[in-house]
């Protein structure tokens, strides 16, 4: 398989999971401490919002990309 349409292929599917699902999630510690045999840890969960106008240009990209002829 080409370069080009393995491209496409993820533009798509990124493109299609951002629209879907609007963003993602992570989880990252923020504070540590360790006392003795006492351990504590502070843990933040984050959102990351994926605008729309990402996911659409994705799509259309992969599409662009997917359906155009081979350069000579």
């Amino acid at each position: 398989m080409e370069t080009k349409k393995i491209v496409a292929i993820l533009l798509i599917a990124a493109g299609a999971l951002s629209l879907g699902y609007g963003g993602f999630s992570y989880t990252r510690d923020t504070h540590r401490a360790d006392m003795g045999p006492i351990h504590l840890s502070v843990a933040e969960k984050e959102y990351v919002s994926v605008p729309v106008w990402i996911g659409v240009g994705a799509l259309l990209l992969g599409g662009i990309l997917l359906l155009s002829r081979k350069s000579a």
